[in-house]
């Protein structure tokens, strides 16, 4: 696990979006996960900059999705699918054929959590998958349990979750109370993680991802068991991190 400690939330942003263009550049045919929330926001703003630049190009990119609520459809401000086009996808070159995000208004759950998981596959795995991290420890929507899911499936939401999320909506009652999410195994799956983390109330959650016991009751811990993880984290966020000796890059 390497950790880079920076200065603001723009550094992190932007050394989050090197890593993407590098994978992209390295690899044009590169299948991404993606996450979203408040976190990675500006790594998309400095994606869209880098392409209309000329500096990397999406044209033969994959992307799936962590999460979406449910039950919410596509044409609702507040999903996934809305803010990925919003703050991305309208901005690039992905194919729209190319471009996963499990569907808010599924008939069968459990057949599109099936299908999505066979997807994929077929697509070869993830080759980099960014995450973001809730105060309770959640990556993707799997939330703090007894036990690690494996693969995507419908979650109901944490109360912290849905409080922390009351802020895209205009009320708390609005927030949908459950989300279809990649699981644990899926996300371990994946060739890379970046994990992306900003401001004083990440602090102590970041501090039990990286040095507290593995378990699904901090579902982010179980990133130690996997071979190349990239945390970036302000300082704010790394204010608990008193010994960085034990990673294998803490700068």
């Amino acid at each position: 696990m390497r950790i880079y400690v920076v200065n603001s939330y723009d550094e992190m942003s932007k050394q989050a979006a090197n890593i993407v263009a590098s994978q992209v550049t390295l690899k044009p045919n590169s299948v991404l996960g993606l996450a979203t929330g408040g976190t990675p926001v500006g790594m998309y703003k400095q994606l869209v900059e880098m392409y209309q630049k000329g500096d990397v190009d999406f044209k033969q990119v994959t992307t799936f999705n962590l999460d979406e609520y449910y039950p919410l459809s596509r044409e609702n401000a507040n999903s996934y699918y809305h803010y990925m086009y919003t703050n991305l996808f309208k901005h690039i070159n992905v194919p729209g054929d190319h471009i996963n995000i499990p569907n808010g208004m599924a008939k069968d759950v459990i057949v599109e959590c099936q299908t999505y998981e066979k997807n994929i596959e077929s697509a070869g795995g993830i080759d980099l998958q960014v995450l973001g991290i809730g105060p309770n420890g959640h990556i993707g929507f799997n939330e703090p349990d007894v036990k690690f899911e494996a693969g995507t499936h419908l979650v109901k939401l944490d109360e912290h979750t849905i409080e922390a999320n009351a802020r895209f909506f205009d009320s708390k009652e609005e927030v949908p109370t459950e989300a279809i999410s990649m699981g644990i195994r899926t996300i371990m799956r994946a060739k890379k993680i970046i994990l992306l983390a900003n401001g004083e109330s990440k602090a102590k959650v970041i501090k039990e991802m990286v040095s507290g016991d593995i378990s699904p009751k901090v579902p982010a811990s179980i990133l130690q068991l996997h071979g190349d993880v990239t945390v970036i984290v302000d300082q704010e966020a790394a204010k608990e991190l008193k010994n960085c000796s034990q990673f294998a890059l803490c700068m």
